[in-house]
């Protein structure tokens, strides 16, 4: 382990359990390599340093006492929608926002598991966009190009854990916000089970389309910090049975029936799947084909799946807004979406959510002849930086459809997805794939994720300036 950047997480905890490295050594290396990058990459919102580093001396503590937990003394991080004891929850909010008093639920499960929460990554307002950029803290810039977004919302994770500034981290996924940043930064980004992580200290989060979820470079890592943040509370609205995921990246998939699915679902709006994007997707395909696998293009039956997102969405939109303590600082975008969300809040809304059943049905047939789903996680790669920062709503929403019109129906349905890295275009820049599945199938998604991943090793690349850094330490 260089201080140059974050070795795994699976890598410190051992590390840790074997007494070759200390939390605190860990810890200042995250806090100089975050330091560094602040003025480049601005990943992080809230940089914990004098509480991680107590943290940590009392990991060590622990450590030397024969103590033993999963990730105990590892640094993390995790997204500015999740409730850290001591710190402001802005949610990429302006304004100067009151610490809270208590963890959220992953939070505190993942403290239970060991880890040092490192700080708080930046998000864009109330995680609508598929970009990392406000006025509350400016631009979160994408490791592999600085020109380009990392995407979003989960984008200060990504920018963090694709930069080596920490092991893995904690983003969430309402439309492809842990999907979409991980595709963007050449990482594995898992949307898990509705409810696999919890969202309290909200039952649920934007009527249930919203998860918590992991962002690493490896399968195994985005595994093992998802096994150490599951788990409910007990007023959670959403409780699926428990699930040990880690395990299965070290198991076979055995010989999977695999559906290319490379059409868009539909939306109002265009959205066509840029060729050397649908190149990158294809040449994945073939390679699950040379495993083994059985793979034929088939497409699931979305139907109009668009027409219940828009209500849970901006419902859970004006939720938040309604809670506010600023609201006068908000997007226009945000409070536009938010008045159509008062106006959908009612018998829309409550049609929308029955229609999950029958989607459910519909969309899940597919899986009577198939076991995963392959599609594109974007329909195009990182756009510029700024590219839709100051667009009106329908511009905006156009631009998010046409980069970004795949990762969205597995929110509706609440069913697991794992972006995978599918390689570069445009002289570099990254995209991904998603492996999705029926309910509670992230252990055959994880497994068929770590078999490709043994076969085409994408963890060894990485981004330009960090290679180079790397060489010259």
């Amino acid at each position: 382990m260089t201080p140059d950047r974050a070795a795994g997480l699976a890598e410190c905890a051992r590390a840790l359990a074997a007494g070759e490295v200390t939390s605190r050594a860990l810890v200042e290396q995250a806090l100089a390599r975050v330091e560094s990058t602040q003025s480049s990459i601005n990943s992080f919102r809230v940089v914990r340093a004098e509480a991680a580093l107590v943290e940590a001396d009392a990991a060590d503590k622990e450590l030397a006492a024969g103590v033993r937990r999963p990730l105990l003394g590892v640094p993390v991080a995790v997204k500015d929608d999740m409730d850290v004891a001591g710190e402001p929850t802005a949610f990429g909010c302006e304004g100067a926002f009151p610490p809270v008093t208590q963890d959220g639920e992953a939070v505190r499960r993942l403290r239970a598991a060991g880890a040092v929460i490192l700080g708080k990554t930046n998000t864009c307002e109330f995680g609508q966009w598929p970009f990392t950029e406000g006025p509350a803290f400016g631009v979160t810039r994408n490791p592999w190009n600085p020109e380009h977004t990392p995407g979003g919302s989960s984008g200060g994770s990504a920018a963090a854990v694709a930069a080596g500034l920490v092991p893995a981290a904690l983003g969430s996924d309402g439309a492809g916000s842990v999907r979409i940043p991980a595709s963007w930064t050449h990482l594995i980004g898992i949307k898990p089970q509705r409810g696999r992580i919890s969202t309290w200290p909200r039952p649920e989060s934007f009527q249930g389309i919203t998860v918590n979820g992991t962002l690493a470079r490896t399968v195994a890592d985005a595994a093992l910090l998802l096994d150490a943040a599951s788990g409910n509370h007990e007023q959670d609205l959403h409780r699926p049975l428990a699930l040990r995921v880690s395990e299965a990246a070290s198991r076979e998939p055995g010989r999977l029936r695999i559906a290319l699915a490379l059409k868009p679902p539909f939306t109002a709006l265009p959205a066509r799947l840029q060729p050397d994007v649908r190149a990158r997707i294809v040449q994945l395909a073939n390679r699950l084909a040379a495993l083994g696998h059985t793979v034929e293009e088939a497409d699931p039956a979305y139907g109009q799946i668009g027409l219940t997102f828009i209500p849970r969405a901006t419902a859970g939109l004006a939720e938040r807004v309604r809670e506010a303590p600023f609201p006068a600082l908000l997007d226009r975008r945000t409070r536009d979406a938010a008045r159509l969300g008062r106006l959908l809040g009612g018998a829309p809304l409550r049609a929308a959510r029955r229609a999950e059943a029958t989607l459910h049905q519909r969309v899940g047939a597919l899986f009577d002849t198939y076991d995963v789903i392959l599609a594109p996680t974007t329909a195009a790669p990182p756009p510029r930086i700024g590219s839709m920062l100051s667009l009106g709503g329908l511009a905006t929403d156009r631009a998010m459809i046409a980069a970004c019109p795949y990762a969205w129906p597995w929110n509706i349905l609440g069913w697991p997805g794992v972006n995978v890295p599918a390689g570069f275009v445009n002289g570099g820049l990254p995209v991904g794939a998603q492996l999705l599945g029926p309910a509670n199938s992230e252990p055959l998604l994880v497994s068929l994720a770590a078999q490709l991943e043994a076969d085409l090793r994408w963890y060894e690349r990485w981004p330009p300036q960090q290679a180079a850094t790397d060489a010259a330490a």
